[in-house]
């Protein structure tokens, strides 16, 4: 047995768009007990929202303020990076860290600020799918430091050594994003780290979704894990009974403040024992 582990699930909005004070929370939140704090990757948002900070600079100054937190963006749209990049950010950014990083990835989407119509990016989501996938492919083998020879359908790195490598090996941990229920997202999930379920309603769906991913790891030994987004002040239980891992406290993009955040943090971590998922 283990704990059910909390963290700060933090939109990069307005008063949370800069940085170090985001730090300065993340080193609040450390102090208090907490286990991570995980931020929004978005290039912008829906009005009211007007300030919206970049994930990968704040995440490098919540590293620098902290010590044992675990960290990363939840999730970050591998379709709109370059994923030889990313390879290059996330080693920099565990090593600087001493292994604390996890990467959440998922498709994105252009539902709530049109930020990849705006941007041209890829609007079709099987396509962005397959350049998610791809993209996990290059970050597996970037991250073993032997020379990436990829020739796909979307991307090319033809003979690149990306050392040095990331503090944890294989590489940085990797939780995907998906609506529950939905055959290929669970798939992808299942081949990395952990799963981050979308728009999770019920304790039940996600007892499911942990049998569903047992099931499509029967042949795995390492640990996994399932982290679920829940308001402040939601009991955790019933979804550590489920099988969650680790639950994230989350705020609303359009209404959250330094203030609400700080009450959160102050208010403390669970303390609850779970059985972690193989």
């Amino acid at each position: 047995m283990t704990r059910l582990r909390s963290a700060l699930w933090l939109p990069l909005f307005d008063g949370l768009a800069d940085p170090m004070a985001v730090a300065r929370l993340a080193a609040e939140a450390e102090e208090a007990g907490w286990d991570g704090v995980f931020v929004w990757d978005h290039l912008r948002w829906r009005a009211p929202v007007g300030h919206v900070a970049d994930p990968w600079i704040t995440l490098t100054a919540i590293a620098t303020a902290t010590e044992r937190l675990r960290f990363g963006p939840m999730v970050t749209p591998l379709a709109r990076r370059r994923p030889a990049k990313v390879a290059k950010e996330t080693a920099t950014l565990d090593r600087l860290s001493g292994g604390r990083l996890t990467l959440g990835v998922g498709l994105g989407s252009d539902r709530f600020a049109g930020e990849l119509s705006a941007t041209g990016e890829e609007l079709d989501d099987r396509l962005r799918g397959e350049m998610l996938d791809e993209s996990l492919e290059i970050l597996t083998a970037a991250w073993s430091g032997r020379p990436v020879h990829h020739h796909g359908r979307h991307y090319t790195v033809d003979g690149v050594s990306f050392l040095p490598r990331p503090v944890q090996l294989p590489g940085v941990p990797v939780w995907a994003a998906g609506f529950p229920g939905k055959a290929k997202p669970m798939r992808r999930a299942a081949r990395h780290d952990g799963f981050f379920p979308v728009n999770l309603e019920h304790p039940d769906q996600l007892a499911d979704v942990v049998a569903t991913l047992t099931d499509l790891r029967r042949q795995e030994t390492t640990p996994y894990d399932v982290a679920v987004p829940l308001p402040p002040g939601t009991d955790p239980t019933p979804f550590a009974e489920a099988g969650a891992t680790w639950w994230l406290a989350e705020f609303d993009p359009e209404e959250v403040s330094l203030d609400q955040v700080r009450g959160v943090i102050h208010d403390g971590p669970v303390d609850i024992a779970v059985e972690q998922i193989r």
